[in-house]
């Protein structure tokens, strides 16, 4: 067989069954293996960043990584971004990137580029396969890097020639490593600082710590102690609604951040790093806890924090509790769009089980506190703070579910143009996703920034922050993606097209003008 049936079949074998794709020239034989080789979903993006945005969101869902296809150096830039955001997020992705072949590329060719050099900045693992006999090998170990607790991004550079040229070898699949083992000693001093500082100790939870084992153990763990539990602020992925924890995240704002976490003067840190702004800002510190807070870590990012908060609860011996009670779930919104009353809304009429893709921005900031009672979903956010993830991510989150679950993606006008082509693949595959765009006209976060940093903007600063000259119609962008799509002004009219939505086979658009 040649080089990429190889690559196929040892991703086959590696339970890599589905593959998000942009292809070009120097990755045509791979596309013809895709054909060849039964087994393999592949799902085509209309730009590379919907691609790697698409795997981010399937791997959040199925805990499984994909692969992508991306077009020589520039597809792979075109893609960064949202690399970027799940290298953030820690999802596990297997980048397959094209590349002139190796004879060809010392004439410095136009696609020509440092392609390695690129993947370096987003990826825990890069590798140029040379060899057409060593592929497979290459492939399998890409995808075990991409398995490693709690998922990382792996990028296998793949000369044209190495894939077309024959002599290929099924690669043999490697287990997953597993998750770094827990510090015992840590879990002793965590349940020392909890025993000896009651009231005045936060449990802070990233990653799969916010998921709903975790959350019942820390909530064991802050019902016998006194603890707060919250969540960081870029968390990826929340189990949330009936049945679990009402967690807060971290304030976005550096004001409000550091308001809320004066009180704690010890912070056991669950999966979580230490709570830092999102930028410096004049007079302001960089950190957001107190100065005088000491920070305790119970569990790193490649730890399993399930096992470290199972410890803890049994050196605290702390029993079994029931989860609070969240209260009534809410009635729907009416009247005048507001974010509470979207959130009211959402929370009132989504179905069970439902995903929310969240790349509202500043309108959304909000949305936890009227959104607790409502049923048992998951919560998927932007990680590392490049906008232009959500209806990628919303989009591979629905690929993952199978289209069993509703997913409603929460997206702000601005950053959804810099990967509205999501909506063409929801059409093409008929994906259950309803896309709520709030639409103000304008870059609301940065003008909320411009005071931020102690700016002053005038005229023509203002008018690089403006939608409205000319205005978006999300209508006719949807449409013309070929995803039905109506608009709204008030909260009712918005009601009645989330319910109709819900009954769709396909994706809708609700264009919220707010």
């Amino acid at each position: 067989m040649n080089g990429a049936k190889s690559l196929v079949k040892t991703l086959l074998a590696a339970g890599v069954d589905t593959c998000f794709a942009n292809p070009g020239t120097s990755e045509m034989h791979f596309v013809a293996a895709l054909d060849q080789v039964p087994g393999m979903r592949c799902v085509l993006g209309l730009q590379e960043n919907v691609v790697t945005g698409m795997a981010d969101g399937y791997y959040r869902v199925t805990r499984k990584p994909a692969c992508t296809l991306l077009h020589c150096g520039p597809g792979l830039a075109n893609g960064m971004g949202n690399l970027h955001n799940a290298r953030r997020a820690r999802s596990g992705i297997v980048n397959i990137v094209g590349d002139q072949a190796t004879c060809h590329r010392p004439f410095d060719a136009p696609l020509t580029a440092d392609t390695a050099g690129m993947a370096q900045t987003v990826s825990a693992w890069v590798r140029t396969s040379t060899r057409t006999p060593e592929l497979g090998r290459d492939a399998a170990e890409a995808v075990r890097a991409a398995r490693s607790y709690p998922g990382q991004i792996a990028t296998l550079i793949l000369p044209a020639d190495v894939s077309w040229s024959e002599g290929g070898e099924v690669g043999t699949p490697f287990a997953a490593p597993p998750a770094a083992a827990i510090d015992g000693a840590a879990i002793d001093g965590a349940a020392r600082i909890l025993r000896a500082h009651q009231g005045d100790v936060l449990l802070l939870l990233a990653g799969n710590a916010v998921l709903a084992a975790s959350q019942r153990l820390a909530w064991r763990i802050a019902s016998a102690t006194g603890a707060k539990v919250m969540a960081d602020y870029v968390t990826s992925h929340l189990a949330r609604g009936r049945g679990n924890l009402p967690l807060e995240r971290v304030p976005y704002a550096m004001e409000a951040a550091i308001r809320v976490l004066a009180p704690f003067k010890h912070i056991i840190l669950v999966n979580a790093r230490p709570p830092v702004g999102f930028f410096g800002y004049p007079n302001m510190p960089s950190v957001q806890h107190a100065p005088d807070a000491q920070l305790h870590v119970l569990s790193r990012p490649d730890q399993n924090p399930d096992e470290a908060l199972r410890g803890l609860v049994e050196v605290l011996r702390a029993p079994d509790v029931a989860m609070p009670d969240p209260g009534p779930q809410p009635e729907a919104g009416s009247g005048a769009p507001t974010p509470e009353g979207l959130a009211q809304t959402l929370a009132a009429l989504m179905p069970e089980n439902a995903i929310v893709s969240d790349e509202s921005i500043s309108y959304g900031r909000g949305f936890y506190k009227s959104t607790h009672a409502a049923p048992a979903h998951d919560w998927l956010h932007l990680a590392g703070g490049a906008i232009g993830d959500g209806m990628p991510v919303a989009t591979g989150a629905a690929l993952g579910a199978g289209k069993r679950r509703r997913v409603i993606s929460l997206q702000a006008d601005g950053s959804a143009m810099y990967s509205l082509q999501s909506l063409w693949t929801q059409a093409r595959e008929r994906l259950p996703v309803t896309t709520i765009i709030l639409n103000n006209g304008k870059y609301n976060i940065l003008i909320g920034e411009y005071g931020n940093v102690g700016a002053s903007p005038g005229e023509t600063a203002m008018s690089m922050l403006d939608l409205g000259n000319p205005p978006l119609s999300w209508v006719k962008l949807a449409n013309g993606m070929g995803v039905e799509a109506a608009r709204a002004t008030t909260l009712d009219e918005l009601g009645r097209l989330m319910r109709s939505s819900f009954g769709r086979i396909g994706p809708f658009l609700i264009e919220l003008m707010v």
